[in-house]
């Protein structure tokens, strides 16, 4: 292929110089809190291999691969792989670890022990079985990151019509990727000094020849999991490149095509002889070694520059046209520069200066969102001073801890094992979405549902499984649900109006759609237990409450506060008793929560706002619906709590004092929860259940007052109960993780109402 540099700076080129997509496989060994292989099964909570589309195993039965979607973005990328881990991390057995290094820890003696992978399929099966007879089990427990990269369409059709020499835009684009190809295989050494991270093999891997350790990448080096050398494809057409593989596998020297180990594999199509006519529509980069600094094994910064050389490689002129002596050079400097001591500069410290100053050049030519001249500075540096690489850093953490390899494996498996359960209701990658959304996307990645975020700040969420696709918002809003359910809901006039025609106990009150219409109207509530809240809003905002009721002055801040929240108010009667939310999917009773107002309790020493700063500390409270608590505030509703019960935020309550900073006991505002779904007379159950069915709806949080739960409810008797509110957006996550008592998985009772054939 001539030459690509000429087009560099071109304005239609420099316009989409950085579009690109990119896909990541990472493999880790699963290891138990010891820090030894783990001797369980692949964990049965994340459902077949067969078609899961996340998550896999690799040779062994411990080797555990995942694997995200495509991306345009590192970013996107790196947040699903975060994901992914923390899917992984918490459905492993108890106490298991993923081992964060390439190497894997120490191997039993016994070959036997090396379980492989007990898949569905018995071609898999046999074809890991040749695998290990041929290469050994032990070479075979290597893990790294496989990097999918493609420049983008656009990219490639503008260089596609600046040039001259190709027609047609397929074998254009094959042999933009064959070049790309041949130049990393060149240059790949610089990848392996800057980002080697496999200086040690712990016992048992060696079972003949040792290395001499430490050194840059074990993984990378001849000693790591390679074909033999005369193994030999070539990268100089597709056409040689394709009749290379059929002929290894024709005379036994490999028995599938996929056994060819290349530091780069093309890609397009599943079949080799599909690239002849299909192309070549990306590459897998495969010599990328786990990072053990970073959870998920790759910084986005790695990433980062990964696309930077990639894209450098296509417009560097090749230096020789003889590929097959460039490939051999390549292999020859890669096993050097991996077989280096981490702490010396590499004899290739020349070339590698000259490397990067070609890739600043070409940083000069992207658009500012993804200038990387930061990135490539700290790189140069790296590059002068061997003690910044991955292999160096571990080696100076190692001296300064008094570490061995192992040491150093267990302290990263242990750390990224603590931070996947420290907030176990978050769902790294996506922890910016309200909670629900976040558990049920967990749920859903688990059971091998492809989830694609459509909108992140709307919670808009795309499912796919087996064909069938599912759109939810706010992880509980369906198709199941009718259009005009949820804006019945919404409507509290509306959902009084059916609920009372039905025949349920409903509470009188009032609708104002003006300031002054509702506050000339004090007169009417001014002797009465009234809750004043806006028409439409949800999650418990703007509602005030008078259980005795209210003054004027109290009464006409209520009404403000409700206006603020909406354009329509209502007052209404007060119903005595205990509220309780219960949450009714498909026609059943699935949780019952009982709520306390936001509350702190005296200790005779502390000021209201003290305690509720105290109480905050508490890890399930959080903000935004992104913890299962809401932390307390002190606004203004909180401060006319306050004003009720003759305090301030600056008063000292007594000991033991119990002081409400909410009369409305939503989780939302900062109320406690409490699960009490077994305990909770059935009779309500079945009230609830009818009440949602009233409304036609599939899933509703109902909130029914109680007076007293251990008399048997009737949907007739008044005086049982009373519906003050119908949720078309009821929060899940409060009922997952209560404040107290057990937790309903609702996330996952949505997902069966979705897909009822994951129950099996």
């Amino acid at each position: 292929m001539k030459s690509l540099q000429t087009y560099l700076t071109d304005e239609r080129i420099q316009s989409v110089l950085s579009g690109f997509k990119i896909g990541l496989e990472k493999e880790s060994q699963r290891v138990d809190a010891n820090g030894e292989l783990a001797t369980t099964d692949h964990p049965s909570s994340l459902g077949s291999r067969s078609f899961h589309p996340y998550i896999q195993t690799d040779f062994s039965e411990t080797q555990t691969e995942l694997i995200t979607q495509v991306f345009d973005t590192d970013q996107g990328a790196i947040e699903q792989l975060e994901a992914l881990h923390d899917v992984v991390m918490r459905s492993m057995e108890d106490g298991e670890r993923l081992w964060p290094i390439s190497m894997p820890p120490d191997l039993p003696e016994d070959d036997r022990d090396i379980k492989i992978a007990k898949l569905e399929h018995q071609g898999d099966i046999n074809y890991r079985r040749y695998l290990a007879k041929v290469y050994g089990k032990r070479k075979q427990m290597v893990s790294g990151i496989h990097y999918n990269f493609e420049f983008s369409h656009d990219l490639l059709m503008s260089l596609f019509q600046l040039q001259t020499d190709y027609t047609d835009f397929v074998a254009f684009r094959t042999d933009v990727y064959l070049k790309v190809s041949r130049q990393y295989l060149r240059y790949r050494w610089l990848i392996t000094y800057l980002f080697g991270a496999s200086p040690f093999a712990d016992k048992r891997y060696f079972t003949d020849k040792e290395t001499e350790q430490p050194v840059r990448s074990i993984r990378n080096s001849e000693y790591g999991y390679t074909n033999r050398p005369e193994i030999a494809v070539s990268y100089q057409t597709i056409d040689q490149y394709v009749s290379d593989l059929e002929e290894l596998v024709d005379k036994g020297e490999l028995i599938e095509t996929k056994e060819f180990y290349s530091s780069v594999r093309l890609r397009g199509s599943d079949k080799v002889e599909e690239l002849l006519t299909r192309g070549v529509s990306y590459i897998e980069i495969r010599n990328i070694d786990l990072d053990p600094f970073e959870r998920i094994g790759i910084s986005k910064e790695t990433l980062r520059f990964l696309h930077l050389f990639l894209l450098t490689l296509l417009f560097l002129d090749e230096e020789s046209t003889d590929a097959t002596h460039m490939l051999d050079l390549g292999t020859e400097y890669n096993n050097k520069v991996s077989l280096e001591h981490p702490l010396d500069k590499t004899f290739l410290h020349e070339e590698g200066s000259w490397l990067l100053e070609k890739i600043t050049e070409l940083n000069k030519q992207l658009t500012t969102p993804f200038d990387c001249t930061e990135l490539l500075n700290e790189m140069k540096h790296v590059m002068d001073h061997p003690t910044k690489t991955l292999a160096g850093q571990m080696l100076e953490l190692m001296a300064e801890k008094s570490w061995t390899n192992e040491d150093l494996g267990r302290y990263f498996a242990d750390l990224y094992y603590d931070e996947a359960y420290a907030k176990p209701y978050q769902l790294a990658g996506y922890r910016d979405m309200e909670l629900s959304t976040q558990i049920f996307m967990f749920d859903a990645i688990q059971k091998g549902v492809k989830v694609d975020v459509l909108d992140r700040t709307d919670q808009f969420l795309k499912l796919s499984l087996n064909g069938q696709v599912e759109y939810v918002k706010n992880a509980n809003m369906t198709s199941r649900d009718s259009y005009v359910v949820p804006l019945m809901m919404e409507n509290k006039t509306v959902t009084k109006k059916v609920l009372d025609k039905a025949g349920f106990h409903v509470p009188l009150g009032k609708e104002f759609s003006t300031v002054d219409e509702a506050l000339i109207s004090y007169p009417i509530f001014k002797d009465s237990a009234i809750v004043v809240k806006p028409k439409t809003t949800n999650y418990g905002l703007g509602i005030s409450i008078f259980k005795d009721g209210a003054t004027k002055e109290d009464y006409d801040e209520a009404v403000r506060i409700a206006f603020s929240e909406d354009n329509s108010i209502l007052v209404e009667e007060f119903l005595p008793g205990t509220e309780y939310r219960f949450f009714v999917l498909d026609g059943k009773t699935r949780a019952v929560m009982l709520r306390t107002p936001a509350n702190v309790l005296g200790d005779g020493e502390h000021t209201v706002e003290e305690l509720v700063a105290e109480k905050n500390k508490d890890s399930l409270r959080g903000t935004h619906h992104r913890a299962p608590l809401e932390e307390i505030q002190l606004g203004d509703i909180e401060q006319l709590m306050l004003k009720e019960q003759k305090l301030t935020k600056a008063s000292i309550p007594e000991k033991d004092q119990r002081v409400y900073l909410r009369e409305n006991s939503n989780v939302s505002t900062g109320g406690d929860s409490l699960d009490v779904t077994e305990e909770m007379n059935e009779h309500y159950k079945q009230i609830a259940e009818s009440a949602v069915e009233a409304l036609g709806a599939k899933i509703c949080g109902i909130d029914l007052i109680i007076p007293d739960s251990s008399i048997n409810g009737n949907k007739e008797d008044t005086q049982t109960y009373g519906i003050i509110e119908a949720n078309f957006n009821p929060a899940m996550h409060m009922h997952i993780y209560p404040y107290a008592g057990a937790g309903q998985r609702l996330t996952m009772d949505v997902l069966l109402l979705l897909y009822p054939e994951l129950k099996k």
